[in-house]
């Protein structure tokens, strides 16, 4: 009991601590792995393991080979996941880069790393390609703590991150296609029946994804699963069907559940968003139950067998010229300069997907007497450990070093994504700004969309934005919503993060009946002169943004203050010659030179009309 227990608490602590450090959860779980496992029978009064994963007549925790009943289990639960996030209409807008990286990039690492295996260590070729199938996969979770306190083009950012996300199903498509074809091949090789059998595998494997992901598809759409039951109801459904697919086709279970959850992914399911969140939860759990206890499973035997100069070189070809490689044939004709190439080239950290699935593969090679089998599990964590210790250890220090480090962050995110936010983020994104917008109404964040604009469907309160790599060149927050609380709350939360340069939010009705905004509130106001409704009706009887050249400090005061007397324009920014924008907060403070433009929302306006009338009141007033 109290071995289980430890296990529980030393995962959920290293993920506590790989989110303080701002590291993969993967290195300090294997590293606990290591040390309760292998590492211990050094310190241990009896030479014995402190955690010891499989039964041995004394200790531990699963009889015979029920661990991997375990892990095969848990994998797929965490594939299913993985299936999840991998959507059609995302898959169409990564751009040719992404494309080309998760298969002529992938390809060249699959058939290098193949080709250095069978020759370096005098692999079989059919283990040697299953190690390069299971070194394709990165994934989101180690890259993202990697790049999250790393300031870096938005460009660069999402490459390293779509990336992981859809090479990690893609990966373990590709390694669970490998470990099937070797299965049925045996010792016999390649042989017609072996062929057919690979073909089985993979019609079951897509039959029972396909069925069982459009089984619990209609069920939740229909409603005949009560909301309480969802969650529960899902998974079970997902160890169904990898339980039921593995007997039609023996190994055909992993394969299933990935593409079951490829065609929930891409299905317009309500309930998805939820779903996915659980599945997030439980992996996390799985995951930090899963490592420690793999890494344990490893003896000394299996990490000697790898302590060779053999394996320094491997490490040195994948990580020193394929990986390369495959970034820069994957970048070719591209807009990514070399510096840029060269980064993303640094980051490639191998992550959970590979090290789980060449646990369990591994191991059950071994058992079916594959000769080399025993190689797989240590090199591919061998791999992924040097290469996230690597990259969290370096990527800040290469990224300074190659210049890939954004000078100021100058993107703007603008909390509400209502018809006055929509415009806004159009005029800045007309003018070169990374522009992100964030709502929970799916019509407005459609209709952001349909405009070009970068929106995520979020709360504010409830999500941390911060976890998005490609935020990390945000440095103005607007908060625009209806709702004076949450504007106050968004500032409040991400003002330090998010809002460095600037954080500006809409004036209350309250505060604008009795004048200014007290200076104690959080944050800079957007408008002395319009509040959320008025905003909006301005922008309803005038849905354009428009620029007035001014020349002066004192032509730009004088014309300023005549459109705060107006209810159907408002000043918005200042632009200089440099195309630089900055939202008015004290006019007086605003420097103004030789090709300056005001900007504002509302009507087209005669500027000289507009300031003599002005006068002409403020004239007959005194």
């Amino acid at each position: 009991m109290l071995e289980l227990a430890g296990i529980i608490v030393l995962g959920i602590l290293a993920q506590w601590v790989a989110w303080k450090m701002k590291i993969p959860a993967i290195l300090p779980l294997i590293l606990i792995g290591l040390f309760v496992g292998p590492v211990s029978t050094l310190i241990s009064d009896d030479g014995s393991q402190w955690i010891q994963p499989i039964y041995n007549g004394k200790t531990g925790f699963f009889p015979d080979q029920n661990l991997f009943y375990f892990v095969s289990l848990a994998i797929g639960i965490i594939l299913f996941e993985g299936g999840l996030t991998l959507r059609r209409d995302e898959v169409k807008k990564i751009g040719p880069v992404i494309g080309k990286l998760i298969s002529l990039g992938a390809a060249v690492t699959f058939v290098g790393g193949g080709v250095a295996a069978h020759y370096f260590f005098g692999l079989d070729w059919r283990i040697s390609f299953l190690f390069s199938a299971l070194i394709i996969v990165t994934g989101p979770t180690v890259i993202t703590p990697i790049l999250r306190n790393i300031p870096l083009k938005k460009e660069v950012s999402a490459v390293l991150k779509w990336e992981g996300i859809l090479i990690d199903p893609i990966g373990a498509l590709v390694a669970v296609l490998v470990f099937e074809f070797i299965s049925v091949g045996g010792d016999a090789g390649y042989t017609k029946q072996a062929l057919m059998e690979f073909g089985k595998i993979v019609l079951i494997g897509f039959s029972f994804g396909i069925s069982g992901g459009y089984a619990l598809y209609y069920s939740i759409k229909k409603k005949f699963i009560p909301h309480y039951l969802l969650n529960v109801v899902s998974l079970s459904v997902v160890l169904l069907i990898f339980v039921e697919s593995d007997v039609f086709a023996h190994e055909s279970g992993l394969l299933a559940v990935v593409v079951m959850g490829m065609f929930l992914g891409n299905s317009d399911l309500p309930s998805l968003k939820e779903l996915l969140y659980f599945k997030e939860s439980l992996s996390v759990l799985l995951i930090s139950i899963l490592f420690i206890l793999l890494a344990a499973n490893i003896s000394l035997d299996d990490l000697l067998l790898v302590y060779t100069w053999e394996t320094a070189i491997l490490l040195a070809i994948i990580i020193f010229i394929l990986r390369p490689m495959a970034v820069f044939l994957s970048t070719t004709n591209s807009s990514l300069k070399v510096n840029e190439k060269l980064f993303i080239s640094w980051v490639g950290p191998r992550g959970i997907v590979a090290a789980g699935i060449a646990s369990l593969f591994g191991t059950k090679l071994v058992e079916q007497g594959i000769p080399g089998a025993e190689y797989i599990t240590p090199l591919v964590f061998s791999v992924v450990l040097v290469t996230v210790l690597l990259n969290a250890a370096t990527a800040r220090l290469f990224a300074s070093i190659v210049g890939v480090f954004l000078k100021s962050s100058e993107g703007i995110i603008i909390v509400g994504a209502s018809k006055v936010s929509r415009l806004i983020g159009s005029y800045l994104l007309k003018n070169k700004r990374h522009v992100v917008l964030v709502d929970t109404n799916n019509v407005n964040i459609d209709r952001a969309k349909e405009l070009g604009l970068e929106a995520i469907n979020a709360s504010i309160i409830t999500s941390d934005l911060t976890d998005n790599i490609e935020l990390n060149d945000v440095g103005f927050l607007l908060a625009m919503t209806g709702n004076t609380e949450i504007n106050k709350q968004a500032i409040t939360k991400y003002g330090k993060t998010l809002g460095e340069n600037g954080t500006y939010r809409l004036i209350s009705p309250e505060e604008l009946k009795y004048g200014k905004a007290s200076s104690e509130e959080p944050g800079e106001i957007f408008s002395q002169t319009h509040d959320y409704i008025k905003l909006d009706q301005v922008a309803t009887e005038y849905p354009s943004i428009q620029e007035l050249q001014v020349n002066s400090q004192e032509q730009f005061i004088n014309l300023f203050r005549s459109i705060e007397k107006m209810d159907d324009v408002v000043a918005l920014f200042l632009k200089n010659e440099q195309n630089e924008i900055r939202l008015i907060d004290d006019p007086h403070k605003m420097q103004v030179g030789e090709g300056c433009e005001l900007v504002y929302l509302g009507k087209p306006i005669d500027p000289e009309r507009v300031v003599q009338k002005n006068n002409e009141i403020e004239n007959n007033s005194a």
